[in-house]
C-alpha cells in the first residue's frame, strides 16, 4: 500500500471512530482481505479506539505497525465491562489475531476430575475444566503421572474404574472386585454413603489434606490387624508408604494452608517474553507452566505492563483451573484487580483473589516463578535462535524472497482406493503451529488421482483469505509432483508462493547391501535441474523433513479415524447371528472394534439381545478375522 493510501485510510478510520458509542464492548481491527489483526476490549469504546489515532510518538513500534495496517474497525457492544473481557478472550482464541498477545502453548495440560455429582463418583483424566459439578485438581505437567495417581487412588480407596456404560449393565462383580481393588457398587455391594466415604479420602488427598488421609488409613490398618485381616492390613500399610513417598517429592511451601494458588513471574528482553505460572495446591508445588510471547519486550517503556498482564490473565484463565488466589509480580491497580476478580468469578462461580504479592510467602512464590521464567526463557531463546538460523539457511539455499516464517506442507492419503483425505500442516518460526492444522476430505475426486486431489485441497485452502499466506509450500515428491503443484498454483492464481519438492534418494550402499543404511533428502526447485542438498545435521533439514513427516502422520491419523467407524461396521457384518439391532447395540455400547475385542464375554452377554454363547461367538469371530487380516497385510 502506498503512503498516500495509508494516510487516507488512517484519516478515514480516525473520523469514523468519532461516531463510536461510549459504552463497553469489544473492537475488531481488520487488515487486508477482511482479516482480523487485533481484538481489544474497552469500558468506553470511543475513548479507547480513538487513542490509537493520537500522536504516534506515544505508541510502541508494535502499535504503530498495527495502526498502519488497519483497513476497517468493527465493534460488538456488551452490557458490562466484565462481558467485554469474556468476549475478548473467546474471540482471540477463535481468530488468533496477529497483533494480540497469543498463548502459543497448544498443550492441553491434564487435570484429575472427580465426578462428584455421580451417584457413585469415579476419577477421570480431563483436559478441560467445565462447569459440571465435578471437582478438578491440577493442572499437572505429566499425563503419565496423572494416570498413575488415578490408578493409585483407585487401588487405595477402592474406587470404581469402569465406564458409566459398563457400570449400568453389570449384574455381577468384575475381576477388580475379586482381587480386592473395588467394592462393587455396580451390584449394590456397598451402600452409597459408605462408598462416598471412601471417595472422600481420595478427594482429601487431592486437596492436600494428607494428615487426615494418613490418620484414617492408619486407623483402618490397625483395625484390620486386630481382626487378623493381615492381607488387608498389609495393603493399607503399603498405601500409607506410597502416599508418604509421593508427598516427599512435592516441594512444601506452606503445610498449614489449604489454599489453591497460582504465582506468576516473567522474564524477557527485545527477543521476547516468557511468563511462568507456578501451581501451588494446598501448600505444595505440583508443577509449573511456561508461555513464550515472541517479539514482545516487557521492558519497553512504551508498553503498559498492566495492560499486557491483564491480557495474559484473561486468556490464560479462560480454560484453565481458577485457583483461590492469583499472585502477581506487579501491581495492576485497584480497578483492574477488582475487574479481573469479577471476570474469574463469572467463569468459576467461586471467589478468587487477585493480588500483587507483598507478603513474604507471596513474594517467595513470585520469586520462584521469576527464576523459573528466566531459566526457561534462556532455554527457549536458545532453541528459537537455532530455528531462526535454520530458516535463514532455507531462505538462502532455496533462494526465497523472504524468511519462511510460515511453511505449509500437504499430504494426500488414499486407502485401497476407497477414500482420499489430505492434511495441511503449518510450521511457524520453525515449530508446529497446530492451531493452523487442517484436514480435508476429498469431495470431487473418485478413485486415485493425486493431481485432482491436490488441486481441490489447494483451491479450498487459498479461498480462505483469513489465513496468512505461507512463505513456502513443501510438496512431498520429486520433479513430477513439484511441476504438478506449480501448475495447480498457477491455475488458482497463486503462482507467487514459492514451492519446493522433497524426495528421498537411495545411496549406492542401499543397492549393494539390499538394505537401507542412509538416505539423502533432495530438494527440487522450479527451473533448476540439480536438487538442493542440506548437510545431514543441519537445522534447516530438520525443519523441512519435520514438516513433511508431520503432514504424513496427520493424514494417516485422519484416515485411521475415518476408517474406524466403517471397519467396525464391516467386521460386524461377518459375525454370524448379528442382525442390525444387535450391531447397533454393540456400536452404541463400545467406542471401537478394539474395545469390543478386548471386552469380557460377560460384558457383552448382559446387553439386550445377547447371551453368553452369542458373546463368545462374537469375540471368537472378530479375533479370528483380525488374525487373517494381519497375515494378508504381511
Amino acid at each position: 500500500m502506498t503512503s498516500s493510501k495509508s494516510e487516507s485510510k488512517f484519516e478515514e478510520n480516525r473520523a469514523r471512530v468519532k461516531e463510536f458509542p461510549t459504552q463497553s464492548g469489544v473492537y475488531l481491527m481488520k487488515g487486508l482481505g477482511d482479516k482480523i489483526i487485533y481484538i481489544g476490549k474497552a469500558k468506553n469504546l470511543r475513548l479507547r479506539v480513538r487513542s490509537y489515532f493520537t500522536d504516534s510518538k506515544e505508541h510502541s513500534p508494535k502499535t504503530r505497525l498495527l495502526v498502519s495496517n488497519i483497513q476497517e474497525i468493527e465493534y460488538i457492544l456488551t452490557k458490562t465491562e466484565v462481558e467485554a473481557f469474556l468476549l475478548e478472550a473467546s474471540l482471540i482464541k477463535k481468530h488468533r489475531p496477529k497483533y494480540n498477545i497469543r498463548l502459543r502453548d497448544d498443550k492441553a495440560y491434564p487435570y484429575i476430575r472427580l465426578s462428584w455429582n455421580d451417584e457413585f463418583p469415579r476419577l477421570y483424566v480431563a483436559r478441560k475444566v467445565q462447569k459440571n459439578g465435578s471437582f478438578y485438581f491440577g493442572p499437572y505437567t505429566s499425563g503419565l503421572a496423572v494416570q498413575g495417581t488415578i490408578r493409585f487412588l483407585n487401588r487405595t480407596f477402592k474406587i470404581r474404574d469402569c465406564t458409566d456404560a459398563v457400570f449400568k449393565v453389570r449384574t455381577r462383580p468384575c475381576m477388580t472386585y475379586q482381587i480386592g481393588r473395588c467394592t462393587a457398587p455396580c451390584v449394590q455391594n456397598i451402600l452409597k454413603a459408605d462408598y462416598r466415604a471412601e471417595v472422600e479420602g481420595a478427594k482429601l488427598f487431592l486437596k492436600g489434606q494428607n494428615r487426615s488421609v494418613l490418620k484414617n488409613l492408619k486407623q483402618k490398618m490397625l483395625a484390620a490387624a486386630e481382626e487378623e485381616k493381615f492381607e488387608v492390613a498389609a495393603r493399607l500399610r503399603d498405601s500409607i508408604e506410597a502416599i508418604k513417598a509421593i508427598l516427599q517429592k512435592q516441594a512444601v511451601i506452606n503445610d498449614t494452608s489449604d489454599k489453591d494458588q497460582d504465582a506468576l513471574g516473567f522474564f524477557g528482553d527485545e527477543r521476547g517474553c516468557l511468563i511462568e505460572t507456578v501451581h501451588v495446591r494446598a501448600g505444595r508445588v505440583i508443577g509449573t507452566r511456561s508461555h513464550y510471547l515472541p517479539h514482545f519486550d516487557p521492558n519497553d517503556a512504551l508498553e503498559d505492563p498492566r495492560e499486557w498482564m491483564v491480557d495474559f490473565l484473561n486468556q490464560y484463565y479462560e480454560d484453565n483451573f481458577i485457583p483461590d488466589e492469583v499472585l502477581l509480580p506487579l501491581d495492576i491497580g485497584q480497578d483492574l484487580t477488582k475487574l479481573m476478580e469479577e471476570v474469574l468469578k463469572e467463569r468459576s462461580d467461586n471467589k478468587s483473589m487477585v493480588r500483587f504479592a507483598t507478603d513474604e510467602r507471596g513474594r517467595n512464590l513470585v520469586e520462584m516463578a521469576n527464576e523459573n521464567a528466566k531459566a526457561h526463557f534462556l532455554k527457549y531463546v536458545s532453541k528459537s535462535e537455532e530455528k531462526m538460523r535454520g530458516l535463514q539457511e532455507i531462505k538462502e539455499k532455496l533462494s526465497l524472497p523472504e524468511l519462511p516464517q510460515r511453511i505449509e506442507c500437504y499430504d494426500i492419503s488414499t486407502f485401497q482406493g476407497a477414500e482420499t483425505v489430505a492434511s495441511q500442516v503449518v510450521f511457524e518460526e520453525g515449530v508446529p503451529a497446530k492451531e493452523h492444522y487442517r484436514r480435508y476430505k476429498i469431495k470431487t475426486v473418485e478413485g486415485i488421482n493425486d493431481f485432482a486431489s491436490m488441486y481441490e485441497v489447494l483451491s479450498r485452502r487459498f479461498k480462505h483469505d483469513e489465513y496468512e499466506d505461507p512463505q513456502l509450500i513443501v510438496i512431498d515428491g520429486g520433479k513430477g509432483q513439484l511441476s504438478q503443484a506449480m501448475k495447480i498454483l498457477s491455475e488458482i492464481g497463486r503462482q507467487d508462493i514459492p514451492v519446493v519438492g522433497l524426495a528421498k534418494a537411495r545411496t549406492e550402499s542401499d543397492f549393494q547391501r539390499q538394505e537401507v543404511e542412509a538416505t539423502e533428502e533432495r530438494f527440487f526447485l522450479p527451473g533448476r535441474q540439480n536438487p538442493v542438498i542440506f548437510k545431514h545435521n543441519a537445522e534447516a533439514l530438520h525443519i523441512l523433513c519435520g514438516i513433511r513427516d508431520e503432514a504424513h502422520r496427520f493424514a494417516i491419523t485422519y484416515h485411521r479415524k475415518l476408517r474406524e467407524g466403517t471397519s467396525l461396521e464391516s467386521e460386524l457384518d461377518y459375525v454370524v447371528g448379528l442382525g442390525e439391532k444387535r450391531k447397533k447395540t454393540l456400536l452404541t455400547q463400545f467406542k471401537s472394534i478394539d474395545e469390543i475385542k478386548a471386552a469380557d464375554p460377560a460384558e457383552i452377554a448382559v446387553l439386550k439381545g445377547f447371551n453368553r454363547v452369542l458373546a463368545e461367538r462374537v469375540l471368537l469371530q472378530l479375533n479370528e478375522s483380525e488374525e487373517e487380516t494381519e497375515v494378508v497385510a504381511d
